[in-house]
C-alpha cells in the first residue's frame, strides 16, 4: 500500500479544504484520473491519482482541512492490486483503520469508515434492527457499504435535516436523487437530523452554518483589501447606444464563427486601449509602498458569481487579442468559474478587475479592490432614459452607469477621470478604437 502525499499545490499555501471526493475506498483508479477536489486561497484543484490502482484508505472527510505534504489517500497500486482479493477490503485489519496518528501521520486525520453491507449486518445486528424499524423503505447500500447519492443531494439532505438512510432511492442501483429528498421533505415521515442551533429571541433556532472554502477565502481578502488599500470612488453615465448597435451588427458575424458576442469583450478591448495610454491603473504596489510595478500586459479580470463564491478570472493579454479572442476566453472562463472548476494560472496575474453588477439589475456599487490591483469598475445595468441630442430635442439613449474604485495610495481623482474619460469616449464612439488597435 502506498500514501499519496499532497504536493505543492501553489506559492504559500499550507493547507487546503477537501471539498469533495470524486471516488470511494475500493474504488480502481487510472493515472491521472482526478480523485479529488480542494480548495486553496486562489482556485478549487483537481488532485490526480499518480499511477493506476486500488483506493484503499481516505485520510480526510469532506470539508475537513488538508495539510501540504501530509498523506491524502492511501492505494495499492495495479500490479498489487490485481492479485488482492476483490473482497480484501471487508478483511482488511482492525489496526489499518485506527486514525492516522497512530501509524505516523500525525497530520492526517481518518474519517470514519463505512463498511459493507455484509460485514455490517455481521457486526452491529443491532444497529441494523433499529435502523430497519426507523427506517423501513431505507435506499439500499451501494458499493463499499455507502447510500448511492451525489455531493448535491447530500448538500440538500443536510440543509433539509433529514436521513439520507431513510430515503427511498428511484435511481439505478438504489441511488437517491433530488426528487427523492423532496418528495421525501413534502411526506414529513421518517427520522430527522437534530439541529445545535442557538435560539433566537423569537424563540424559533438559527441555521448555522460555518464559513467554509470560497467564502471563507473572500472573506479574508475583502477584510486585508479594506483595511490596507484607501480606496475612494468615481462615478460616470456612459452613453452606450452605439456599442449596443455595433454589437448587434457583429452578432451575426460571431456566431457564425462559433461565438457568442457580449458587450464584456467591447468593454474590455476599450479598457485595455485606454490602459496602454494611463499605465499607472494598470500597476501594482509592493508590499512596503515604495514601488510602483507597472504590469507589461493588460489581464483584465471579471467577477463571476460561482456555485463556490466568487471567483475573478481574468482575460490574459487583452491589448493583444482581436474581439473574437476576447469573446471565445470570456466564454470559458464564465462557464469555468460557474461551475467552480477555473484553473489557478486563470486566477493569477490580474492587472485590473470589472464586476458587472448590471447583469444582476444593480445600478451603482462600490466595489473593494481585487488586491495585488490598484482599481476596480462596477457596471451598473444598462436602461434607456431621456437625454438631450445636440439639436436640443429629447431622445431615448442607452446609459450605463459605472462606479470606479482606485487606490489612493498612488491614484488621484484627476488621474481616474482622465483614465475613465478616454475608455468612455472609446465605448461611445467605438469605430474610435479602430484607430488605435494593432
Amino acid at each position: 500500500m502506498s500514501d499519496f502525499i499532497l504536493p505543492d499545490i501553489g506559492e504559500g499555501i499550507v493547507e487546503c479544504e477537501l471539498v469533495k471526493w470524486l471516488v470511494g475506498e475500493g474504488d480502481t483508479i487510472e493515472e491521472d484520473q482526478p480523485v479529488v477536489e480542494v480548495m486553496t486561497d486562489k482556485a478549487l484543484v483537481e488532485i490526480t491519482a499518480p499511477e493506476a490502482g486500488r483506493v484503499t484508505r481516505l485520510y480526510y472527510q469532506q470539508q475537513e482541512n488538508a495539510r501540504v505534504h501530509s498523506p491524502l489517500f492511501a492505494y495499492t497500486p495495479l500490479e498489487r492490486a490485481e492479485d488482492d482479493d476483490a473482497d480484501s477490503g471487508a478483511t482488511q485489519d482492525a489496526a489499518e483503520r485506527e486514525p492516522a496518528r497512530d501509524s505516523g501521520h500525525p497530520e492526517a486525520v481518518t474519517p470514519p469508515v463505512e463498511l459493507p453491507a455484509e460485514r455490517q449486518a455481521a457486526s452491529a445486528p443491532a444497529r441494523q434492527d433499529e435502523t430497519a424499524r426507523n427506517a423501513p423503505n431505507q435506499s439500499a447500500g451501494g458499493p463499499h457499504g455507502r447510500i448511492p447519492a451525489s455531493p448535491a443531494v447530500r448538500r440538500l439532505v443536510r440543509e433539509l435535516g433529514v436521513s439520507l438512510a431513510a430515503i427511498p432511492g428511484s435511481g439505478k442501483h438504489g441511488r437517491v436523487l433530488k426528487e427523492d429528498v423532496l418528495a421525501f421533505d413534502r411526506r414529513g415521515d421518517g427520522p430527522r437530523q437534530t439541529s445545535q442551533a442557538a435560539p433566537t429571541a423569537s424563540g424559533g433556532a438559527a441555521r448555522v452554518e460555518p464559513i467554509r472554502g470560497m467564502r471563507a477565502v473572500m472573506a479574508k481578502r475583502m477584510v486585508e483589501s479594506a483595511t490596507t488599500i484607501p480606496h475612494f470612488s468615481y462615478g460616470d453615465e456612459i452613453d452606450v447606444t452605439e456599442l449596443l448597435a455595433l454589437r448587434e451588427r457583429l452578432k451575426a458575424q460571431a456566431e457564425a464563427a462559433g461565438t457568442r458576442l457580449t458587450l464584456m469583450p467591447l468593454v474590455m478591448k476599450a479598457l485595455a486601449l485606454a490602459l496602454q495610454a494611463h499605465p499607472l491603473l494598470n500597476s501594482r504596489v509592493d508590499a512596503a509602498v515604495s514601488e510602483i510595478h507597472y504590469q507589461p500586459h493588460c489581464n483584465i479580470g471579471m467577477a463571476v458569481d460561482s456555485r463556490i463564491g466568487l471567483l475573478v478570472p481574468n482575460v490574459k493579454r487583452v491589448e493583444q487579442l482581436s474581439l473574437l479572442d476576447i469573446a471565445r476566453e470570456v466564454a470559458r472562463l464564465t462557464e469555468a468559474a460557474r461551475e467552480g472548476r477555473v484553473g489557478q494560472a486563470d486566477l493569477a496575474d490580474g492587472t485590473i478587475s470589472i464586476s458587472n453588477i448590471g447583469a444582476l439589475g444593480g445600478t451603482y456599487a462600490a466595489p473593494l479592490i481585487n488586491l495585488p490591483e490598484v482599481a476596480i469598475v462596477a457596471l451598473g445595468r444598462t436602461q434607456w432614459l431621456p437625454r438631450f441630442d445636440a439639436a436640443g430635442q429629447v431622445v431615448s439613449r442607452a446609459i450605463m452607469t459605472v462606479t470606479w474604485s482606485g487606490d489612493h495610495r498612488i491614484i488621484d481623482g484627476g488621474t481616474i477621470a482622465r483614465f475613465c474619460n478616454q475608455w468612455k469616449g472609446y465605448l461611445e464612439d467605438p469605430q474610435s478604437m479602430l484607430l488605435e488597435m494593432t
